[in-house]
C-alpha cells in the first residue's frame, strides 16, 4: 500500500506541475572518483555489452541466456570493497541495459535476473553492501531497449535486427513501463545516489552534438519530476552527447575529459553545472575476453588528475566476468591508485579546476587558496607560469627542496625543477 501512495503522490506532483527541491551536488563535487559497472546477461558472450545489435542476435536468439547466467561467484562485498581500496567514493551500476535485461526483481518484465538460474537480486544485495560500508550508489538505466516490441524501435538508430513487431509499438505503453520500473527502483533500494540514462541518442541524428530534436519523446519532464519527486536527494545525469536538458544535475561526457573530444562522442558545450566523465580501463565496457590493452595505473592517475583539473569526476568502468567476479586485472590496479590518492588525495578530492589552465607539462587543481601543480610530462625541466598572490610552494611527493622565484614585473613563477622528476605525476603545493 505504501508503495502505491508514493507511485500516486508522484503522478499527482507532476500533474499540477510541482516540482521538487533541487539536489545538493556538493558531495559528488567532492568525490572526483567513482566506479562504473557494466554487467549483465551479456557478460556470458565475453565479447562486450552491444553484441545484441552489432553481431547481431535476434531476441529469441538471445533469450536463452536468462538460462545460462549465473554469477554464483558474485559478492558485493568484493565489489564495494574494490571500490573503496581504489579511492572511490559512489558506484553506478547497470539496472538495465540496451539488451533490456532488468537486474533487479522487477514486476513489470520477467526478462530480469530472479528467472535466471542465480535467482537473486543483484542490486538488492549490492544496495545493502554500499550502505553497510558507506559509499553511495546509483543506477545506470537505458532509456532505449533492443527486446521490447512496444519500444519504437523503427526510427531508432540501433536494434533494427532484435526480430521485433513493428505493429506493435506503443510509445506511451513503453513510457510507463520505464516510469514504474523507475519507481521501483526509487523506492525498493534505499538512497539512490543518481539515476544515470543511456540511450537518448538512439532517437537522434548521428554525431548530433547540439540539436535536442529527436524522433521520440522521452517525457523527461514526467521522468525527471518523478526521480527528484521521490527521492530529492537523488541526481539526474544523461549521457546524451548534449548540453543538459533541464531537470538534469550534471552533465557527462563519454571517453573524453571535458574539452576533449579525442573519441568522437564529446563535442558538445560544456555547460555550468557539475561534470563526469565515463571511460573504461580497457576498450570494453562490459567484459571482453580478448581485452587485454588495459591500461596501467600510472594511466588511469594521469587521466583522473587530467579531469579534475577540468572540475570534473571520473567514473571509471569495471565489467564484470560472468560468475560475476571482477576481472583481477582491474582490483589490482585500482588498489594501486586508491594507495597513490591515499598519500596524495588532497590534490583531487574536493577540488576544483585550478588557476594555470591544462599545459603540454601538465595541469593545475586547487581547494581553497592552496592550488596544486601537477607535472605529468617527466621531462619537463622548469615552469614559468602565473599564479597570482602565491605565498609559498613545496613539492608534495618529492624529497627535493623547491626553489622558486616571483618575478615581480610579470606576475610569473619560476620553478627550477631536479633532474629526476615523479614518473607518474609530481606535485607542487602552492598557498596563495
Amino acid at each position: 500500500m505504501k508503495k502505491i501512495l508514493l507511485l500516486i503522490f508522484a503522478t499527482l506532483l507532476n500533474i499540477f506541475g510541482i516540482s521538487a527541491q533541487k539536489p545538493n551536488t556538493e558531495w559528488f563535487e567532492d568525490a572526483r572518483f567513482g566506479m562504473f559497472i557494466h554487467f549483465g546477461p551479456y557478460s556470458v558472450l565475453g565479447a562486450g555489452e552491444w553484441n545484441m545489435d552489432t553481431w547481431p542476435i535476434t531476441k529469441s536468439e538471445y533469450a536463452p541466456l536468462q538460462q545460462i547466467f549465473n554469477p554464483q561467484a558474485f559478492d558485493p562485498a568484493a565489489w564495494v570493497k574494490t571500490a573503496k581500496d581504489g579511492g572511490m567514493k559512489y558506484i553506478v551500476v547497470t539496472s538495465r541495459h540496451h539488451d533490456g535485461f532488468s537486474m533487479w526483481d522487477t514486476k513489470q518484465s520477467e526478462w530480469k535476473i530472479t528467472n535466471t538460474p542465480y535467482g537473486k537480486d543483484i542490486l538488492k544485495q549490492l544496495a545493502d553492501e554500499c550502505k553497510k560500508q558507506d559509499i553511495k550508489l546509483g543506477f545506470y538505466y537505458s532509456l532505449l531497449d533492443w527486446n521490447r516490441d512496444d519500444y519504437q524501435w523503427t526510427t531508432g538508430r540501433t536494434g533494427h535486427k532484435a526480430g521485433r513487431d513493428s505493429t506493435k509499438i506503443n510509445w506511451d505503453s513503453y513510457i510507463s513501463f520505464m516510469k514504474t520500473q523507475l519507481t521501483e527502483l526509487l523506492i525498493n533500494y534505499g538512497d539512490v545516489a543518481i539515476i544515470w540514462f543511456d540511450g537518448h541518442w538512439d532517437q537522434t541524428e548521428e554525431d548530433n552534438r547540439t540539436s535536442y530534436a529527436t524522433k521520440a519523446d522521452w517525457h523527461y519532464d514526467e521522468i525527471y519530476g518523478l526521480i527528484h519527486t521521490l527521492q530529492p536527494n537523488c541526481l539526474v545525469a544523461n549521457n546524451h552527447h548534449l548540453p543538459p536538458i533541464k531537470g538534469e544535475d550534471y552533465q557527462v561526457f563519454e571517453r573524453d575529459v571535458p574539452g576533449t573530444n579525442e573519441s568522437g562522442l564529446s563535442g558538445q558545450e560544456i555547460s555550468r553545472l557539475p561534470l563526469e566523465t565515463c571511460n573504461t580501463m580497457n576498450k570494453s565496457w562490459g567484459w571482453y575476453i580478448t581485452d587485454d590493452d588495459w591500461k596501467s595505473p600510472a594511466e588511469i592517475i594521469r587521466l583522473l588528475v587530467k579531469t579534475a583539473a577540468t572540475g570534473a569526476n571520473l567514473l571509471m568502468n569495471v565489467g564484470p566476468m560472468p560468475n560475476g567476479v571482477i576481472p583481477p586485472e582491474c582490483v589490482t590496479r585500482l588498489k594501486t591508485v586508491g594507495q597513490w590518492l591515499e598519500k596524495y588525495g588532497q590534490s583531487i578530492y574536493a577540488t576544483k579546476q585550478g588557476v594555470v589552465t591544462p599545459q603540454s607539462w601538465g595541469v593545475s587543481t586547487q581547494k581553497g587558496n592552496t592550488v596544486y601543480i601537477h607535472i605529468l610530462d617527466v621531462n619537463t625541466k622548469e615552469l614559468n607560469i602565473k599564479i597570482p598572490n602565491i605565498k609559498s610552494a613545496k613539492f608534495l611527493n618529492l624529497p627535493d627542496k623547491l626553489v622558486w622565484k616571483k618575478d615581480k614585473k610579470s606576475g610569473n613563477v619560476h620553478f627550477a625543477l631536479p633532474e629526476k622528476l615523479d614518473e607518474i605525476n609530481t606535485v607542487i603545493e602552492c598557498k596563495i
